[in-house]
């Protein structure tokens, strides 16, 4: 194996990457299809001799999977990323997101850093091995709106099981990840009953039954901030963010409806589902005794904390390889999906998180060489 790699084709792959708009997005009118990013990767990849995969995703039209092996059996690496963009104001832009532009040192383009820097990285990485003398499968995985739905992650099947370690290589300077917190977004919604200022007797205020839930909201962070704690976080508890709301339609009127919409980040060893359950038993009362219908309703899936064992072997590995010390983010990522099917998985990749969802996003070109020799050493190390 060697460490050399051609960087104009690394330039070349990364301006294709750009060129290819994958926005994903919960607005459908910003909503974009990443197929012909997964259609690009198909083809090199094949070119290499990989065993490739599209997988449509269902209920999700114009969104896809690529599944790529080298190899079969158990054991082995998978090396990961999603394949879209979040969306963009080419207004506070200094050049065309769509086209890369070389200057400074760095790379700028939409998803330059987060994260379609990566896919050239993986393949300089293989440019340098030779892939017939693997022993044990090297799998890819490229998924869809990790910045939306994470429909891509959910729908990773009982079938890619049986690999041994997992990268994602999100940003984060190719420091290994093996911790972050979990994101669900809840919506309250009280249904009241409107009527004429005059009289409170006529209505029942909606927004008076959410003040009373504000309440019960703040005291609930209280007392699991206090139950909670992890020193492996720069914020070390679960946060509860009361993020907005909306309610009544004029002074003089009792307002007739309200809606609270906030987000919970747990810390790993939290479920999820038992957070909404205990929320739900938590308001439920409130809406009883004001006589009001209220209903707590996830804006979406939710995404669970996660976190590899500090003695996990891949941990010890990444940490040997990179010099640093395994460390936790608060940004949400996949790891969570590829952990459930059996593997220990870490969060590493080149660029920086700083720079992700930024106007003028780069990837500094210093980022790239060591990023390089480290997957070729990972793919050595668990594959030859």
């Amino acid at each position: 194996m060697s460490d050399h790699f051609s960087s104009k084709l690394f330039e070349a792959r990364l301006q294709q990457l750009v060129a290819n708009a994958s926005v994903s997005c919960t607005d459908p009118d910003f909503d974009m299809s990443n197929r012909s990013v997964i259609e690009l990767l198909d083809v090199w990849l094949r070119d290499l001799g990989f065993q490739t995969e599209i997988q449509a995703l269902d209920g999700f039209d114009g969104k896809y999977n690529l599944i790529a092996s080298y190899g079969q059996g158990a054991g082995g690496l998978v090396l990961s990323g999603h394949t879209d963009t979040v969306p963009f104001d080419e207004s506070r832009w200094q050049q065309d997101p769509f086209k890369l532009k070389d200057a400074n040192e760095r790379f700028y383009g939409l998803g330059a850093t987060d994260m379609k820097g990566f896919f050239p990285t993986v393949f300089a990485a293989l440019e340098t091995i030779d892939l017939n003398k693997l022993k044990k499968p090297l799998i890819l995985i490229f998924t869809a709106d990790e910045e939306s739905s994470m429909c891509g992650a959910r729908a990773l099947g009982e079938q890619h099981r049986g690999q041994r370690y997992a990268i994602i290589g999100e940003p984060t300077g190719l420091k290994p990840i093996r911790m972050h917190k979990g994101i669900m977004m809840e919506s309250v919604r009280i249904q009241g009953l409107a009527g004429h200022s005059s009289n409170p007797a006529l209505g029942k205020s909606a927004l008076e039954s959410m003040h009373q839930v504000l309440a019960a909201l703040l005291d609930y962070r209280q007392s699991m901030q206090a139950k909670y704690q992890n020193p492996g976080f720069s914020i070390q508890v679960p946060t509860l963010n009361l993020g907005c709301i909306h309610g009544g339609d004029n002074p003089n009127r009792i307002c007739g409806h309200c809606e609270l919409q906030f987000d919970l980040r747990p810390l790993p060893g939290m479920d999820i589902a038992a957070l909404h359950d205990d929320i739900e038993r938590l308001l439920k009362p409130i809406g009883d005794a004001t006589g009001t219908e209220l209903t707590l309703t996830p804006l979406f899936p939710g995404i669970s904390a996660y976190e590899e064992p500090r003695s996990s072997e891949l941990v010890a590995i990444t940490e040997r390889l990179t010099g640093f010390s395994a460390e936790s983010v608060s940004f949400a990522t996949e790891a969570p999906f590829l952990q459930n099917l059996g593997m220990q998985t870490l969060v590493m990749g080149p660029g920086s998180i700083d720079q992700a969802h930024q106007p003028n996003e780069y990837i500094e070109k210093s980022q790239i060489p060591p990023a390089v020799k480290v997957l070729r050493q990972l793919i050595g190390e668990l594959c030859l």
